[in-house]
C-alpha cells in the first residue's frame, strides 16, 4: 500500500501521548513526582491492566506470553505474516521516573492509533509490546521477558530467580498472568520481521547536540558479576585486628583494586559497583560476609573481554584473609543494529523535517536480544540534563510526539515492506 510520507505522522496525537505518559505515571507515583513500579509488582499489574484497555478500545487485540511479556495487535492485511514489532517495557526502577520504557510502550501505542486514524493498512501485523522486568531491579539481571522470548535464555532459569524478600518470579508473575487470565496465550520465540524501540536516550548528547532523534547505532557490551566475601563475625571490643577476618575491610581492598585496575584516561570504561550488602550490619560485630556487585561496560568486544577476565584474579589477590567467590552473571558483547533498519529510521526523520544524529547505547534495552532475533532498531529522543533513573526524569511533550512521530512512520513502512 503506497502512503505518502508524513500520512501517518500526521495522526499522532501529543497531547493524547502526554496524557497517557502522566496517566500510566499513577501506577506507582511516588511523593517525589518518580515512578516505583517494579516488574511482576501490583503496580505493574494495574498498569498492564490500563495498556490493554487502552488497545481495547482502538480495537487492539492483547496476548501474553508465558514470560509475562504483554501484546497488543494490530491485524494487517496478511495476518499470517511475521509481525512488526515495536515497544519498550513499563518497570521501573525503585526510584525511576516517568519516561525510562514507557515513553517507548506508549509511543508504539500512539504510532498505532494514528495508523488507524489515517485509514492506511498495514500489509504486516504490528504489535505493541511491553517486555517483562527489562530493569532487573526486582529481579537480576534484566531484560528477562525479552531473554526468554528470544531464547537467549531458558524460561526456567528465570523463573528460578528470587527478589531480596526470596519471592520467586515463579510466584510473582502467577499472579500477573491470574489478573490476565482472559487474555489469549502466545508461544515464545515466535518469528519477528523487524523490532524497533523508542527510548530516552538517558544521557546529555541529544540535548547538547540540540537533535531531536538520535539513530541508535548499536549497545556497548556489557558484562556483571557478584562478588562474595566471606570471613568471621566477631566482637568488635575484643577481638585484636590482626586476627581478624573482617569481610568489610577485604571487600573495601577489592574494590580498590578493581577502581584503579579499570581506569581509563580516555573514559571510555565505565565500571559501576551498585549493590554492597554487609552481613550482619551490625555497629559492634566485625563483619562475616560481604556480597557486591559489579558492572562492566565498553563498546569494544576484546576489552571487555580482557578488562572482565581479570576481574577474579584482582578480587583474589585483595582477599587477605578472607574467602572470596566472584560469579559472572551476564556477558552480552557490543552489538551493531543492521543498517536497512537504521536507514528507515534516518529517513523517516528526514521526511518529517525533524534534526536527527546518529549515537550508540551505553545502555543495555530489550532490542539487545531481539537484534539475535531479527532485524532490530532504536530510536532516541532527548531527556534533561542526560538524568534517567531518577525521580526527577524529564522529557519535554514536542521531543516525545517527535519520537513517537519517526516510530510511526518507521513501522508503517517496515509493514509494508516486502
Amino acid at each position: 500500500m503506497m502512503v505518502r510520507p508524513g500520512t501517518i505522522a500526521a495522526h499522532v496525537d501529543a497531547e493524547r501521548l502526554w496524557r497517557r505518559h502522566m496517566e500510566l505515571a499513577r501506577h506507582g507515583a511516588t511523593a517525589n513526582g518518580g515512578v516505583d513500579r517494579q516488574a511482576l509488582s501490583a503496580e505493574e499489574i494495574d498498569a498492564r491492566r490500563t495498556l490493554v484497555a487502552w488497545g481495547a478500545a482502538i480495537g487492539l487485540v492483547a496476548s501474553n506470553d508465558d514470560a509475562g511479556n504483554l501484546f497488543l495487535r494490530l491485524a494487517g492485511s496478511e495476518p499470517d505474516l511475521a509481525p512488526v514489532m515495536i515497544g519498550s517495557h513499563i518497570d521501573s526502577q525503585p526510584t525511576g521516573g516517568k519516561f525510562d520504557g514507557a515513553f517507548g510502550v506508549l509511543a508504539a501505542l500512539e504510532s498505532v492509533e494514528a495508523i488507524i486514524a489515517s485509514g492506511a493498512r498495514p500489509r504486516r501485523p504490528i504489535d505493541v509490546v511491553a517486555w517483562m522486568n527489562e530493569e532487573g531491579s526486582r529481579f537480576a539481571p534484566g531484560m528477562m521477558g525479552s531473554a526468554a522470548f528470544t531464547g537467549a535464555r531458558k524460561l526456567a532459569d528465570v523463573l528460578a530467580v528470587r527478589d531480596a524478600a526470596g519471592v520467586s518470579v515463579t510466584d510473582a508473575l502467577a499472579a500477573v498472568l491470574a489478573a490476565e487470565s482472559q487474555l489469549p496465550r502466545r508461544p515464545l520465540g515466535t518469528p519477528v520481521a523487524a523490532f524497533v524501540e523508542a527510548h530516552i536516550e538517558q544521557g546529555p548528547i541529544l540535548e547538547a547536540e540540540k537533535r531531536t532523534i538520535g539513530v541508535v547505532t548499536g549497545i556497548q557490551g556489557k558484562r556483571t558479576f557478584r562478588v562474595t566475601v566471606t570471613g568471621e563475625e566477631n566482637h568488635a571490643g575484643t577481638s585484636p585486628r590482626s586476627a581478624r577476618r573482617d569481610a568489610l575491610v577485604s571487600a573495601v581492598a577489592m574494590v580498590q583494586a578493581l577502581q584503579d585496575a579499570m581506569w581509563d584516561a580516555a573514559d571510555v570504561v565505565r565500571f559501576t559497583i551498585g549493590r554492597f550488602e554487609v552481613t550482619p550490619n551490625a555497629p559492634s560485630v566485625v563483619p562475616a560476609r560481604v556480597v557486591f556487585s559489579i558492572d562492566l561496560r565498553h563498546p569494544d568486544t576484546a576489552t571487555l573481554r580482557d578488562l572482565g577476565d581479570r576481574i577474579p584474579g584482582l578480587c583474589e589477590a585483595a582477599a587477605g584473609r578472607c574467602a572470596v567467590a566472584v560469579r559472572e552473571l551476564l556477558h552480552d558483547p557490543p552489538l551493531t543494529f543492521p543498517a536497512a533498519i537504521r536507514d528507515c529510521i534516518r529517513a523517516a526523520a528526514e521526511n518529517l523535517g525533524i534534526a536527527w544524529m546518529d549515537i550508540p547505547s551505553g545502555a543495555g534495552h530489550d532490542a539487545r536480544y531481539l537484534h539475535y532475533h531479527g532485524p532490530t532498531g532504536m530510536i532516541f529522543i532527548p531527556c534533561k540534563d542526560g538524568l534517567s533513573h531518577h525521580e526527577a526524569e524529564s522529557a519535554t511533550r514536542d521531543d516525545i510526539a517527535a519520537g513517537a512521530r519517526v516510530l510511526a512512520e518507521t513501522a508503517f513502512g517496515l509493514s509494508v515492506a516486502e
